[in-house]
């Protein structure tokens, strides 16, 4: 049996960036509120993990593709399934729908860590992971860390504030796809297209009150390579975003 969640969000003018398109932070924030609901929907919720397991789910890594820009005032289905557990990560897939147009698609990965220690449970013993998988749904693509390119640039520091926090206490994972675009910077690269892929790699926790450095650098293929660094030169993020014209 195919298990999946599905729920329908509009797009609006929070949603917005200044081509009228929706923003990635956005699009990424549809696809987290996606995951939560139907993590709750197992049994899983925020509250519940904490409470049977003492642990919360963090992303490690997600890449998204879009097929054409989503618009103002579009009806973004998000549909999402996971593909079971595998020692302690487990993959959740997307589908973006507008209407019956397919616009999208979308790969994450997830792991549920122990609030003290953040150490990673093994969710092949989770009941809730067993049988409740997308079956059918389910494809084969998998994700890797992209390469950095030989030479990268700095572009300036960035405070990570209050209004980047989450429920979690850390920084939210959408957050970074606006550290990536304005790092670009996106207002002027941007101009005449649009992100049409972003893959975030969630590297070490980031929390308020520290500061990044932000570098990047052109990929052999046309990409853009972000990364964010700390004081100390461990790189705490990394994303590759791909520009296509309209």
């Amino acid at each position: 049996m195919d298990h999946f969640y599905q729920d329908t969000y509009p797009i609006d003018t929070r949603d917005m960036d200044l081509f009228s398109h929706c923003r990635p932070s956005a699009l990424l924030g549809h696809l987290q509120e996606g995951a939560t609901q139907a993590a709750a929907a197992m049994g899983l919720s925020h509250r519940e993990s904490t409470e049977k397991y003492n642990a919360f789910w963090m992303l490690v890594r997600l890449r998204y593709e879009l097929y054409r820009p989503i618009r103002w005032g579009e009806q973004l289905t998000v549909k999402t399934w996971h593909r079971g557990a595998r020692a302690a990560m487990t993959y959740r897939e997307f589908d973006l729908l507008v209407g019956e147009e397919t616009v999208g698609r979308a790969l994450s990965v997830w792991v549920l860590a122990s609030w003290e220690g953040r150490q990673l449970l093994k969710l092949g013993e989770l009941k809730e992971l067993t049988d409740t998988d997308g079956g059918s749904l389910c494809r084969k693509d998998t994700l890797h860390r992209p390469k950095a390119p030989k030479r990268l640039t700095s572009v300036g520091l960035r405070r990570l504030n209050y209004s980047d926090t989450d429920i979690n206490g850390h920084i939210n994972n959408t957050r970074y796809a606006d550290y990536a675009c304005d790092a670009l910077p996106l207002e002027q690269l941007g101009r005449g297209k649009y992100v049409s892929a972003l893959q975030i790699d969630y590297l070490h926790e980031c929390m308020p009150g520290e500061t990044l450095e932000l570098l990047i650098g052109e990929t052999e293929e046309g990409g853009w390579y972000v990364a964010g660094r700390d004081g100390a030169g461990q790189e705490r993020f990394d994303a590759l975003v791909t520009l296509s014209d309209l």
